[in-house]
């Protein structure tokens, strides 16, 4: 049985924190953030909020957007790499409880910025095998909890939020097929020694070893290149060019990492669907959050093809193929 996204929704912090007043936490200026990154500004989490809390909000928002009960949901995927505490609970069993989904299987996805395409392709494979018929995928960050705010190198790019969508299954095209990839040997380049979200909303919050660690360079060559192979492999798999696809929804990390990879590729710039202005990185978050501004703006029609693209720690990378509506 096909699965489409029948839903979208997400959630953001009302506070936000506009790169002129980062530059009073760290030797930077908006000028320069901007012209390295694309970012003007970025949602922060208050301090007693963490990515269930995000999650949950998202999760609501998406099903309302999709018509569907909380139980009628079969499983919970939510996608985090700041999720409430480290390893169990898993922090999808805190939204599946807290949103009344009785009858939902719930787990986490740990792939950081790949999270979405990874829990897409998962809630497609488990509605086509038959083994449910509604799911629930959530990307929910909150980064501000684990940037390390001493170093204007990372703290600049990223921000917090949430995203979901709900994925049904249909007779109609859908989700059409999805590459999935790891290079784990450089796993090193971007981690996070200890700690999770929900503890680190707390007084007592441990030393550096909870907070982010990325070389940065090295991220953004890998980044690149993903985007690259990961659209390439998706067109070669389904018999398309690059002229069938309306959008490119890739992980909003960098505005340069997309404008280089259409550069390097050759790829019309203006299919790539870019928001980072307004939210910064929001990790697993990122593709929903963009899909739900797509949504609204009146930029995603029925029978539209649309690629997106999934790149993080671990480090991962892949892409979903789909048609919307």
């Amino acid at each position: 049985m096909p699965a489409r996204v029948s839903g979208v929704g997400t959630s953001v912090p009302p506070r936000v924190m506009t790169n002129d007043e980062l530059s009073k936490i760290v030797d930077t200026s908006d000028e320069w953030i901007f012209s390295h990154t694309g970012i003007k500004s970025r949602h922060i989490a208050a301090d007693d909020v963490a990515a269930s809390d995000l999650g949950l909000e998202a999760a609501q928002a998406a099903l309302g957007s999709a018509g569907v009960e909380p139980e009628s949901i079969d499983m919970i995927l939510l996608a985090t790499s700041t999720p409430d505490y480290p390893s169990m609970p898993a922090t999808a069993s805190i939204i599946q409880d807290r949103l009344g989904a009785g009858n939902a299987g719930a787990m986490d996805i740990s792939v950081a910025c790949s999270g979405f395409v990874y829990g897409l392709g998962t809630a497609a494979a488990f509605i086509n095998s038959g083994q449910s018929s509604c799911i629930l995928v959530i990307g929910s960050e909150v980064y501000s909890k684990i940037i390390n705010w001493a170093d204007r190198n990372s703290c600049v790019l990223f921000g917090d939020g949430a995203g979901a969508v709900v994925v049904q299954a249909t007779t109609d095209a859908g989700i059409s097929d999805t590459v999935l990839h790891s290079v784990g040997s450089g796993a090193l380049s971007l981690y996070r020694p200890v700690g999770g979200s929900r503890e680190s909303c707390l007084p007592s919050t441990p030393d550096s070893r909870t907070k982010l660690h990325m070389e940065g360079r090295q991220v953004y060559n890998f980044a690149v290149q993903a985007i690259i192979d990961t659209v390439e492999e998706i067109l070669g798999r389904n018999n398309l060019t690059i002229a069938d696809v309306n959008h490119v929804v890739a992980h909003q990390a960098n505005v340069r990492i997309i404008d280089a990879a259409c550069k390097r590729a050759g790829y019309p710039s203006d299919i790539f669907f870019k928001n980072i202005e307004h939210y910064a990185n929001t990790s697993a978050a990122s593709i929903p959050i963009a899909l739900n501004d797509m949504e609204q703006q009146g930029l995603l029609g029925p029978g539209d093809t649309v690629i997106t693209v999934g790149f993080g720690a671990g480090l991962t990378y892949g892409g979903n193929l789909l048609t919307w509506g």
